[in-house]
C-alpha cells in the first residue's frame, strides 16, 4: 500500500472552525485551528456536562435507608484487586446485586449528565448496589486494556459480589456505552449468578459501529473519547501526572490533533510507550474486522448468553445500530428457550449524552420534543429487576420493542423487529444530470427509471482536504467538538460535492420505522473512495432534518475482512447500510437523501490514494459519478409502516 510521505506528530490536515455548518469549503491545513475550550479532564474522568441541581431527583424513593462502603476490595483470579463502592439497603432480607463495571469512575456512577439515578437511591428500593472500578482505571489496580479484561474480570465481580454478606445470590448489571460492553463482556463468560442485564447504548460489535463504520474511521468518536475519557484516567491511576496533564493539555487542541495524520503516530498518545494508550494503536493496526475484533464481539457470542436482556437504544446514538442488532440477535440465537423469550428493546429521540433528559443537553430539537422524549430508564429498570430478580409478578413486558416515533411524537410498540407488516418500499435517484449543490434537480420516486428514458449522470469533485463537515448524525461524544443528532441541513446541502434527491411532498402521513439501505451504482476516478448516504425529511418551509447516514468505503464493498481496491472508471454497485430511524414524514413534508464522499470529522476522510490517513498523509482530488438510468437503479429502500399516523401512540414513555 502506499504510504505516502510521513510528517510525524505535524498537523496535516488541521480542520478550520467552520465545523459546524461551513458551506463551501472546510480547509485542512497546518494553520487555522480553531481551538476547542472543552473543560480539561481531571482525575474522575472530567466534570461532567452542566445539569441543574434537579437531577438526580429524590422523588421515588424506596423503603430501605441505605449505608455505604468506599473501596471495597475483591481479587480477580490473576490477583489483582479492583475496587467498589457498596451501598448496602438496611434490611434483614436477603436481597438481590445490581452491579455496574466502569471505566468513568464509580463515584460518578454515570449519573450524569441527567442519565441514571444514584446508586444510593437504586438501593433505596432494597438492592444491595455494587459500582466498581474496572481495571487499571481510578481506585482499581491493575494495567489497562480496552475490552482485553472485562470478560473474566466481569465472572469474578460477579460471582463476588454474589457473596457479598446480604446478598441473596442473584446479580443484575447496568450502564451505558462502554459500561454496556462490560455487561456484555461479561455474560459471555456465563457467570452462574448473573441473571440479567440492562445494556444502554452499546454495541454488538466494536469494530463496525464503534471504532470503524463501513471501513472508515469513526475518528469524531475515537480519537476525543480517548483523549477526554480513557487515556487521562489511566494515567492517574499509575501516577503519570506528567502524561496526564499533557492529553489534557492537547485535548483543549482536540480538532487540531483530529486533523493530524498518520494516526499510527499520533503523538499525544506517544507511539511505542506500550504504558500510554496501547489499544489505540492497536485499533489503527488491526483495520479490518479479524481475529483481534470478533473474540469480544458479542454479535459472535449470543448462543453463550442465556439471560433475559433489557436494551436501551436511542435513534441518534453512536451505537443505535448494534443496540438493535443486540436485541435481534438475541430474540434468534440465545442460548436458552426462556432467554429468546426474555428479550425487550426500547428506543428513544437521544443522542449519546443526552439521552437521559430532563436537564441533559441533547441536541436543541430533541429538547423541544418536550417531556414525551424523557428516558424511562430508572423505573423501567426496577420494574424489570423486581420482576427477573425478586420474582414479582408485577406485570412487567418481557418482549418486544417499545419505540418513539419522531415527528408524530409518540411512543409506539411492536412484538418485534423490523415491525411486523413493514413495507419496504423504494425511492429511485433521478436527476438531469445536475443533482450536485441542492439545484432541485435530483428527485426521488417510487418509479424506476425506463429504459427509454434519458437520466445523465451525477457528477462531483471530492477533495479531501475539503471534506463535507458533519452537521449531526449518530456521533459521539460532546457536541463542542460536533454536532450530534438532528440539525437543519439546508445549508450545507448547498455545497457543490453533495448530490441531493427529493421526492415529491407527502400526499399523507407516512410512519418510516425501521432499518434503511441505499444501493448506489456509482464509479471514481481514484482506487479508493468513499460513499455517503443521508436521510432527511424536508418541511414545508424548507428545513431539512437528518434523520440518520450510513458511509461504505470502496474497496470495503465485498468485505469487512478482505478489502479491495476498486478499478478507476469502474461502475461498481455499492450497499450502503443508513443506520435506522422511526419517523413520520407528515403530509406535505419530503423525503430527501443526500449523497456524498466524505462526512467529517464523524468519519477519516478517505484520501483518494489506496491507502489511508491512519498509515499516510497522502492525498488527491476523485472525480465522483452517481448513475441512475434503468441499467443502474440507484435506489434507497425505506420501511415503511401502514396506518402509521398522529393518533397512533402514547404521548408518555413506557413505564413498564
Amino acid at each position: 500500500m502506499n504510504r505516502g510521505p510521513r510528517r510525524t506528530g505535524r498537523p496535516t490536515a488541521a480542520i478550520t472552525g467552520a465545523l459546524a455548518l461551513a458551506l463551501t469549503s472546510v480547509v485542512l491545513t497546518g494553520s487555522g485551528v480553531l481551538a476547542d475550550t472543552a473543560p480539561t479532564g481531571t482525575a474522575r474522568g472530567g466534570p461532567a456536562p452542566a445539569a441543574t441541581a434537579a437531577w438526580p431527583p429524590t422523588t421515588g424513593r424506596g423503603p430501605c435507608e441505605v449505608g455505604e462502603t468506599t473501596d471495597v476490595g475483591a481479587k480477580m483470579r490473576d490477583g489483582t484487586v479492583l475496587r467498589a463502592d457498596v451501598y448496602r439497603p438496611r434490611t434483614e432480607d436477603k436481597v438481590p446485586v445490581i452491579l455496574m463495571r466502569t471505566q468513568y469512575g464509580k463515584a460518578d456512577a454515570e449519573v450524569q449528565p441527567s442519565s441514571y439515578q444514584s446508586p444510593e437511591w437504586f438501593a433505596s428500593h432494597c438492592y444491595l448496589v455494587v459500582v466498581q472500578d474496572v481495571r487499571g482505571q481510578y481506585a482499581s489496580d491493575g494495567d489497562f486494556y480496552e475490552f482485553a479484561a472485562e470478560g473474566e474480570d466481569g465472572y469474578d465481580s460477579v460471582e463476588w459480589a454474589a457473596r457479598l454478606p446480604g446478598s441473596n445470590g442473584k446479580v443484575g448489571m447496568y450502564g451505558s456505552s462502554y459500561v454496556g460492553a462490560t455487561q456484555w463482556l461479561a455474560a459471555q463468560q456465563r457467570p452462574p449468578h448473573l441473571k440479567t442485564i440492562v445494556p444502554a447504548l452499546t454495541s454488538d460489535d466494536y469494530y463496525d459501529g464503534w471504532t470503524y463504520e463501513g471501513g472508515a474511521f469513526r475518528l469524531n468518536f475515537v480519537v476525543p473519547w480517548a483523549m477526554r475519557k480513557i487515556v487521562p484516567s489511566a494515567a492517574a491511576n499509575r501516577a503519570d501526572w506528567k502524561t496526564y496533564h499533557q492529553v489534557n493539555r492537547d485535548y483543549l487542541d482536540v480538532q487540531k490533533w483530529m486533523g493530524t495524520a498518520p494516526y499510527d503516530e499520533f503523538r499525544p498518545f506517544h507511539p511505542g510507550d506500550p504504558k500510554i494508550a496501547p489499544y489505540f494503536f492497536d485499533w489503527i493496526k488491526h483495520r479490518t474486522n479479524d481475529d483481534y475484533w470478533r473474540r469480544w464481539a458479542p454479535k459472535e457470542h449470543y448462543e453463550k448468553v442465556d439471560i433475559p436482556v433489557l436494551n436501551y437504544a436511542g435513534w441518534y446514538d453512536a451505537f443505535l445500530d448494534g443496540s438493535v442488532k443486540n436485541y435481534e440477535g438475541m430474540v434468534r440465537r440465545a442460548g436458552s428457550p426462556e432467554a429468546r423469550d426474555n428479550q425487550r428493546l426500547v428506543i428513544g429521540p437521544w443522542d449519546h449524552t443526552g439521552w437521559g433528559r430532563p436537564t441533559s443537553a441533547a441536541a436543541p430539537m430533541l429538547q423541544r420534543i418536550g417531556p414525551a422524549a424523557n428516558s424511562p430508564i430508572n423505573e423501567m429498570m426496577l420494574a424489570w429487576w423486581d420482576h427477573h430478580l425478586k420474582g414479582k409478578d408485577n406485570g412487567v413486558r418481557r418482549d418486544g420493542v417499545d419505540y418513539f416515533v419522531m415527528g408524530a411524537n409518540k411512543w409506539r410498540t411492536a412484538p418485534s423487529w423490523p415491525l411486523p407488516g413493514t413495507r419496504w418500499t423504494d425511492y429511485y435517484l433521478g436527476s438531469t444530470g445536475h443533482a450536485a449543490g441542492n439545484t432541485r434537480d435530483g428527485t426521488l420516486s417510487t418509479t424506476p427509471p425506463g429504459k427509454d428514458t434519458g437520466a445523465p449522470a451525477d457528477r462531483y469533485t471530492y477533495d479531501p482536504r475539503n471534506p463535507v463537515p458533519s452537521v449531526g448524525g449518530h456521533s459521539c461524544c460532546t457536541a463542542a467538538i460536533s454536532t450530534q443528532g438532528p440539525y437543519d441541513q439546508q445549508q450545507i446541502e448547498q455545497r457543490p460535492d453533495i448530490a441531493v434527491y427529493t421526492g415529491a411532498p407527502m400526499t399523507e402521513d407516512t410512519e418510516v420505522t425501521g432499518p434503511i439501505t441505499v444501493k448506489l451504482y456509482a464509479a471514481s476516478s481514484a482506487p479508493d473512495t468513499d460513499w455517503t448516504a443521508k436521510l432527511v425529511d424536508v418541511h414545508p418551509d424548507g428545513t431539512a432534518v437528518n434523520l440518520n447516514s450510513g458511509i461504505v468505503r470502496a474497496s470495503y464493498r465485498e468485505s469487512s475482512t478482505d478489502p479491495k481496491p476498486i478499478v478507476p472508471g469502474k461502475v461498481y454497485a455499492y450497499t450502503i447500510k443508513v443506520w435506522p430511524t422511526s419517523n413520520l414524514f407528515k403530509k406535505g413534508h419530503r423525503i430527501r437523501l443526500d449523497i456524498s464522499s466524505s462526512d467529517y470529522p464523524q468519519y477519516d476522510p478517505n484520501p483518494n490514494t489506496g491507502s489511508w490517513l491512519g498509515e499516510s498523509t497522502a492525498r488527491r482530488v476523485a472525480h465522483q459519478t452517481v448513475l441512475h438510468d434503468a441499467a443502474h437503479p440507484s435506489k434507497v429502500t425505506l420501511p415503511v409502516i401502514p396506518d402509521g399516523g398522529l393518533s397512533q401512540g402514547s404521548d408518555t414513555p413506557p413505564q413498564k
